[in-house]
């Protein structure tokens, strides 16, 4: 609408005689609608910006309940609304051409409940329904704006702590342990409801199963989030004190004899795998490394694992003379997942470990005499922390040390 046809239309309605009051407003309308708020702001002398806050503020109002309808909420929360001053937030809501439709929400200390409604009425009979549903739950779900539900509580935890301090390998793990162990059966309890009985019931369950591991680690995960809660101030003790749990005497791997490395081989023949389990027996990788195993040069470099807080680390092991007949002409390494390789090994040896090769490694490495401090480079160990500091091994030293590998 240019100015021209407003100043047409002011002039049409001081013309108007007395008694067209209704026609004027029609007028006002639908030149209203055609109107930009810029417009208007011009028109008025308010900034655009002014005139959107106001209608935002007509659209966001404070509801107050009477005291019948406050009668009807959850003890703990008439408490709370009280002390507030039994005033909630309400937004009134375009629905259609000329409904509208009401939002109630209410978002402090812990409570956050929304309803909406056709009428204020409809909106208030909902909001005191779902209050009442938050009441039979166990109240608030927030304790200091940290979550106090132990499935919440425990995904907090993780991603805003846990995830920085460990590798990615080890999260992954932890995660897994979680979910299939502790959230099916404490995921949507309160924190504070989780005694010291349910926990002693989850680890005798495993330990009956002769999850002996599994038990070592779940017992760990639930003292981590009960010793986190504390320290957050949602709880004031640990359940996981008085639970009883003797922790399961790991198994150390065994290392394959001499005549075992060759059967090994000697099975695997005319295979992918051959390549694969000579560059896991002679490495020392971990199978999380084998993936991102790769030829450089008279080395194999590869991710260490072990390193935490997001930092990416590369470790190389000598092409040593027991593994160049195997890589002569190779210059890519490609890997199955280490699962199938594990099934692999087990179809070759039943009773062993695939980490057994690992152990394997190291135990040729000491027979063979290399330097300790060259092994702990290739095995990826750390030196300490003075050692990390001021220990940078030569190619030159790594490689001679990785000629003694010979047997």
């Amino acid at each position: 609408m240019t100015d021209q046809e407003i100043d047409a239309i002011i002039q049409t309605i001081r013309t108007m005689p007395e008694g067209q009051s209704e026609l004027a407003r029609t007028i006002f309308k639908a030149a209203a609608d055609s109107l930009s708020l810029d417009k208007v702001a011009n028109l008025t002398g308010h900034n655009a910006t002014t005139l959107q806050n106001k209608q935002q503020s007509q659209n966001r109002l404070i509801l107050r309940f009477t005291e019948k309808e406050i009668s009807k909420m959850p003890k703990k929360f008439k408490q709370e609304y009280r002390v507030q001053g039994c005033t909630a937030h309400i937004r009134k809501r375009p629905s259609g051409k000329n409904t509208f439709s009401y939002q109630i929400r209410y978002r402090r200390n812990g409570y956050n409940v929304s309803a909406s409604g056709k009428t204020i009425e409809e909106a208030k009979e909902k909001f005191l329904e779902k209050l009442n549903k938050v009441d039979r739950h166990g109240g608030p779900t927030k304790t200091n704006g940290v979550p106090n539900v132990f499935g919440d509580f425990a995904e907090y935890y993780f991603e805003k702590f846990y995830k920085r301090r460990v590798s990615e390998a080890t999260y992954k793990n932890t995660l897994n342990r979680y979910n299939n162990h502790i959230k099916p059966i404490f995921g949507d309890k309160k924190l504070k409801s989780v005694n010291a009985l349910m926990c002693q019931e989850v680890i005798d369950k495993l330990t009956e199963q002769e999850k002996y591991k599994t038990a070592d680690e779940v017992y760990c995960i639930l003292n981590t989030i009960f010793r986190m809660a504390i320290k957050h101030n949602v709880l004031t003790a640990n359940p996981i004190d008085i639970v009883f749990h003797k922790k399961h005497a790991h198994e150390h791997g065994a290392a394959l004899t001499k005549d075992e490395e060759k059967f090994l081989l000697a099975a695997t023949s005319s295979t992918p795998y051959q390549l694969m389990f000579a560059i896991a027996l002679y490495t020392g990788l971990r199978p999380n490394e084998y993936y991102s195993a790769k030829i450089d040069g008279e080395f194999i470099t590869a991710i260490n694992s072990k390193r935490k807080n997001g930092k990416v680390e590369y470790k190389k092991i000598p092409i040593t003379p027991m593994l160049a007949p195997y890589v002569e002409n190779v210059t890519e390494l490609k890997f199955h997942v280490a699962n199938r390789i594990r099934e692999k090994f087990h179809s070759i040896f039943p009773n062993k470990r695939l980490y057994d090769l690992r152990t394997t490694f190291y135990t040729r490495c000491c027979e063979c005499g290399v330097a300790d401090v060259a092994r702990d480079e290739f095995v990826g160990h750390s030196h300490g922390a003075l050692g990390d500091a001021y220990t940078d091994l030569s190619d030159e030293f790594l490689l001679k040390e990785g000629q003694k590998l010979r047997y």
